[in-house]
């Protein structure tokens, strides 16, 4: 454990370097954390941050807004942005996160979704091995393909999260056979993984949500856009307006909690990391299938664990919510939700709703049963969580635990 910890700790120094480093190059202080009301023009310290997000991500700008209601709202910006009517959006790791299905137009109708604007999609599905199908990816731009949607974290689905080396040869094959198409990330929980983003190695656009990683678990609400400079200002005309783009937008007085979130990240990505490895540890230790293994070279924020039954996947998080800071009185039970497509089972008993940063655990009530847990302020309390999910549980031989 000791080696791990210590080598995630050195991740944890060297990210935190590069945030320091743009604190001071632009000169970061206290007067940046004021405000202003109405329609937000000349917001100083708004305007600082974006360059501030974009030193730090080496992109040409970034747009980091509480507007942003959600990562996938941030992600829908960022599509929309880019695409026009007659256009292909090719995804190459897999299906989509679920709440994107409905912004592509994969299912429900009438709420003007891609697909409704005449964009086209398809996807490269993965291997057998849950890997991306390289010698496929080698021939999958056609002639209308403007876009190529990359989602590196392992959402729902049971394969790895994508490392930046991967990241960066997904880049090369695709801009190899079209130097135009537009390499996009869907960045969400993938932010201080490593020492560089996808933006650093030849990704035209990333999006993301602060109330992840980036936002340290203090932002209270908001996301950003990063990239190329015309693509991050096509995203902010589809966040506010055409004409109005970044030069609207009031900060509402969160200018110092996203940046002191921001300060904070590294060391609250290493936590995560650190608790995660824990949970993989324990629960492949008792017959579980995890993703990632505790062998992984490269942790993770979020930590899978193949359950098997219902009842075993409601009784996790049902210990994950009795050992949170708020609502451990709150008993978890399964329920539609807004942008899914089956009915979802969550612990988040979270100072911000919904901040699965601070550390939450969830999952789709469909076989096989995989909890998805993300986040942890700090291990230990990821500790005491792991202990309460194995009584909860029981080994993989267990019988499945009743109410």
């Amino acid at each position: 454990m000791f080696p791990i910890f210590y080598g995630i700790d050195i991740q944890v120094k060297h990210n935190l370097e590069r945030v320091l480093g743009a604190f001071r190059h632009h000169r970061v202080g206290s007067h940046h954390f004021s405000s202003v009301s109405g329609y937000g023009h000349d917001d100083l310290g708004r305007d600082t941050l974006d360059r501030v997000f974009a030193e730090i991500v080496q992109a040409e700008a970034a747009l980091v807004r509480s507007q942003f209601v959600s990562g996938t709202h941030a992600i829908a910006c960022a599509l929309f942005g880019v695409l026009r009517p007659g256009d292909e959006c090719l995804a190459v790791a897999g299906t989509p996160y679920d709440t994107l299905e409905e912004v592509i137009g994969l299912r429900s109708s009438g709420q003007g979704s891609l697909a409704e604007f005449g964009v086209s999609y398809r996807e490269l599905p993965l291997t057998a091995a849950a890997t991306i199908d390289w010698k496929a990816l080698e021939t999958a731009i056609k002639p209308n393909t403007r876009l190529v949607h990359i989602q590196r974290s392992c959402g729902y689905s049971w394969r790895l999260t994508l490392t930046i080396a991967e990241i960066e040869k997904i880049v090369q094959i695709v801009k190899g056979q079209n130097p135009a198409v537009v390499c996009f990330v869907d960045n969400c929980y993938g932010e201080f993984l490593e020492d560089r983003e996808p933006t650093a190695v030849g990704a035209d656009l990333m999006a993301g949500s602060l109330i992840k990683n980036p936002g340290g678990t203090i932002a209270t609400t908001g996301g950003y856009v990063a990239g190329r400079a015309d693509l991050v200002a096509a995203a902010a005309c589809r966040l506010t307006a055409p004409g109005i783009g970044a030069s609207g937008g009031s900060s509402l007085n969160q200018n110092r909690l996203m940046f002191q979130g921001l300060f904070l990240a590294p060391q609250m990505v290493g936590e995560a990391m650190k608790g995660n490895y824990l949970l993989a540890s324990t629960f492949e230790s008792l017959g579980y299938a995890v993703n990632p293994p505790p062998r992984a070279p490269q942790r993770d924020v979020i930590q899978a664990i193949r359950l098997g039954s219902p009842e075993k996947l409601i009784a996790f998080c049902k210990a994950v919510q009795q050992n949170s800071p708020i609502d451990a009185y709150v008993e978890p039970v399964p329920a539609p939700m807004p942008g899914y497509d089956s009915q979802l089972v969550m612990a988040g008993g979270t100072f911000i709703d919904g901040s699965t940063s601070e550390l939450s655990a969830d999952g789709p009530l469909r076989a096989p049963y995989i909890a998805y847990c993300q986040g942890g302020t700090h291990w230990t309390h990821v500790a005491l969580v792991a202990e309460a999910a194995v009584a909860a549980v029981g080994p993989a031989s267990a019988i499945t635990p009743k109410g």
